[in-house]
């Protein structure tokens, strides 16, 4: 029996992108089932996969399951193997920065007459408006849209821990395109979709400016906010260790105390309700941190767990390689990384009717399809022989398995 086909089976996209937020939204696309085709420059291909520090992982994670075309677009031979490719995809991701496409002669307008039906989504620092032609990052839009200020305790504006606005915005971009490809499925025609960064951030910060509007007053960062809740905070344990553990109703109280075997507390009249243990906190906090420091992190964990409350020990991101739920979940899968060797990294975290999407290609070597695509689109194996060896386009003369 044959295997199911993935859900964007037969959509062709064009990937003109680099660091985060473009690969972004390849990735999604490219996981469930279309054939995105990452443009690199040659020789040497995207420069994000000789980034270091935090960037290290940029490459391998955000470009599995694509193809990769190493052609030199500055070359009127490179532009004329883009302008044949051009004519066969459905869609196409750009996130350079404003004018970089126009100037390759790769703008819509320009793209749009030689394939009406193109989507073509623009991925941007900032969509229309007065910073239109800025330069934005992920970190700088975190600091603009009042995301760090939240995030950080008050004077300490902190980004957050990963690219959150940037993989944001690549799903925006994704989910845009999957709309304007349902509206050709109407009018026949493409069209042009975009998105911002700054815009995603502020987006993501629309909760705290409801707040600020209902509240009229400045908001306080997270780290300084009153919690709705009395016990909603990180304790310490025996070993050294912390673990955040919330108590959100007056049932999760009931629970908490019989798990850690506090009778006394839940006997108390003046902590029966979430309000009374809000007005108690000064006196009750310290009685709890009392009791978490005599425990370890395992039997917090397991009492937690037998009270059916909010919790969770502090982890960091080789923790999530061992996790339980990620791994008898089935949501990770195996990737081969630059160096040879093989990681489980997370899956796109969504399913359909129970299926999860996986990995069909590793993320491409500089060029690995350059030879096949360019023979689907009429190239002679000498002609790609000359391009090659002219430097306008990189194919290893066999795709790397």
């Amino acid at each position: 029996m044959s295997k199911q086909p993935l859900p964007l089976s037969g959509i062709r996209v064009l990937e003109f992108t680099h660091a985060v937020m473009g690969p972004s939204a390849g990735i999604i696309l490219a996981d469930l089932g279309a054939e995105v085709i990452r443009v690199e420059p040659a020789p040497e291909g995207d420069h994000t996969r000789r980034l270091k520090g935090f960037g290290t992982g940029y490459y391998t994670y955000f470009n599995r399951n694509k193809k990769s075309l190493a052609v030199n677009l500055k070359t009127e031979e490179g532009q004329a193997v883009v302008a044949r490719l051009l004519v066969t995809v459905d869609a196409l991701i750009e996130n350079f920065a404003p004018g970089t496409m126009e100037r390759l002669g790769l703008g819509y307008p320009a793209v749009a007459q030689q394939n009406p039906r193109l989507v073509y989504c623009r991925l941007k620092g900032f969509m229309e408006g007065p910073y239109a032609k800025r330069t934005a990052l992920d970190e700088v839009v975190q600091m603009m849209s009042g995301l760090a200020y939240m995030t950080g305790p008050p004077g300490q504006p902190l980004r957050a821990g990963a690219s959150i606005v940037d993989i944001m915005g690549g799903a925006f971009g994704a989910l845009s395109i999957l709309v304007a490809l349902r509206e050709r499925d109407v009018t026949g025609e493409g069209q042009l979709v975009e998105t911002g960064l700054f815009e995603t951030a502020a987006y993501i910060m629309g909760q705290h400016m409801t707040y600020a509007a209902l509240a009229r007053e400045p908001i306080p960062p997270m780290p300084a906010r009153v919690s709705a809740w009395a016990i909603y905070r990180l304790f310490s344990s025996a070993d050294g260790d912390q673990v955040f553990v919330g108590v959100t109703s007056d049932r999760h109280w009931e629970s908490f105390c019989q798990a850690f075997e506090r009778p006394d507390l839940l006997a108390d009249p003046t902590l029966a309700t979430n309000s009374d243990r809000i007005n108690a906190r000064e006196r009750l906090l310290p009685d709890l941190e009392r009791m978490f420091a005599g425990l370890s992190r395992a039997e917090i964990v397991a009492r937690c767990e037998t009270a059916g409350i909010p919790f969770s020990p502090i982890a960091r991101p080789e923790d999530l390689f061992d996790d339980p739920q990620l791994n008898e979940g089935d949501s990770l899968l195996e990737a081969q990384l630059p160096d040879g060797r093989r990681a489980r990294l997370p899956k796109l975290p969504l399913a359909l009717s129970a299926r999860r999407f996986d990995i069909y290609q590793q993320a491409p070597a500089v060029g690995e399809h350059t030879r096949d695509l360019l023979q689907d689109l009429g190239y002679s194996h000498g002609e790609i022989q000359a391009l090659h060896d002219a430097g306008v386009i990189v194919a290893p003369s066999q795709s790397v398995q």
